[in-house]
């Protein structure tokens, strides 16, 4: 067992999977505390360093591309200091930090683990049901369907049209940014119907709009994360142009994006929805201007 336990966490590698747990300390961001421990098997890493500094080093691992579903569906956004796949590691440590990470190396080496694209999830997700409250509203996902419910402070767009209830089958994706304190971020959850509608997030039913705190605010990537994990496999999107049929990913069952009449119908079923909570007095002519010339950007 090679294992190196400091404030941030502990790093303990049994030669077949790596446990991450974070610390307990304050200093530890609520993401990585709240997410918990996880368990990275062999398979899913790339490679590991030590990073040693004048006062402090850092331990990073590199985890393969689409092994996942965190990185997946945060895109590399993360703030460094919410990333479980960093440790921070005092100079008195540096040495441990070294031997974990040379022990992980030589796993990897003498298994023949490869460095190319996984083909299927390797990391769990979040456990479900999970359930975060934002500034925006609070985003639940049960494993069979998200539910948006909005907050006072919600656009009177969002709030009159109630919660919004989505079934995992009709999810293509997830778009995640996160909060930056100077910038917006946003939780949006894309349907075949709103692949192509690009509403602002602080307009669109189908997205939180991340705009309060920016430590609350980010652990909506756990839903976004525990969604990401019960799509389909980013590798059966794509088909491989050439090679054994038999070694490719599944083609997808349908395009992402509808066909163009039936873009066009959602577009004006659309405009139908704003003109009636128009004329019941919900939207303002500047609300409604607004809303009407973002979906007609999809025309």
């Amino acid at each position: 067992m090679a294992e190196i336990i400091q404030r941030d966490g502990t790093w303990a590698f049994d030669g077949t999977t790596v446990r991450i747990t974070p610390g307990l300390h304050r200093s530890v961001p609520l993401f990585r505390q709240t997410y918990g421990e996880i368990a990275v098997p062999l398979e899913a890493v790339s490679g590991v360093v030590f990073e040693p500094e004048r006062k402090r080093g850092r331990l990073r691992m590199r985890l393969r591309e689409g092994a996942d579903p965190l990185l997946q569906a945060t895109g590399g956004r993360l703030p460094e200091a919410a990333d479980p796949y960093r440790l921070v590691v005092d100079v008195d440590r540096a040495g441990v930090a070294e031997y974990v990470a040379e022990e992980i190396r030589r796993a990897l080496l003498l298994d023949q683990i490869p460095k190319d694209a996984t083909r299927t999830y390797l990391l769990a997700g979040p456990p479900v049901p999970v359930s975060v409250r934002s500034s925006d509203g609070t985003a639940s996902f049960d494993g069979l369907q998200v539910r948006l419910d909005w907050a006072d402070t919600s656009d009177r767009v969002k709030r009159a049209t109630g919660p919004r209830i989505i079934a995992l089958s009709d999810l293509v994706g997830v778009e995640w940014l996160p909060n930056s304190g100077y910038q917006d971020g946003f939780l949006r959850f894309v349907t075949r119907e709103t692949g192509f509608s690009k509403l602002p997030p602080e307009k669109d039913p189908f997205a939180l709009d991340l705009w309060g705190s920016a430590r609350r605010d980010l652990l909506t990537a756990l839903v976004a994360t525990a969604v990401t994990a019960r799509l389909p496999h980013p590798s059966t999107r794509t088909a491989v142009g050439s090679g054994d049929p038999a070694d490719r990913p599944p083609r997808p069952i349908a395009s992402a994006v509808p066909p163009q009449s039936d873009h066009h119908d959602v577009l004006l079923r659309r405009l139908r929805e704003l003109g009636e909570l128009y004329r019941q007095g919900v939207l303002t002519d500047e609300e409604f201007a607004m809303t009407k010339a973002a979906v007609l950007r999809g025309f």
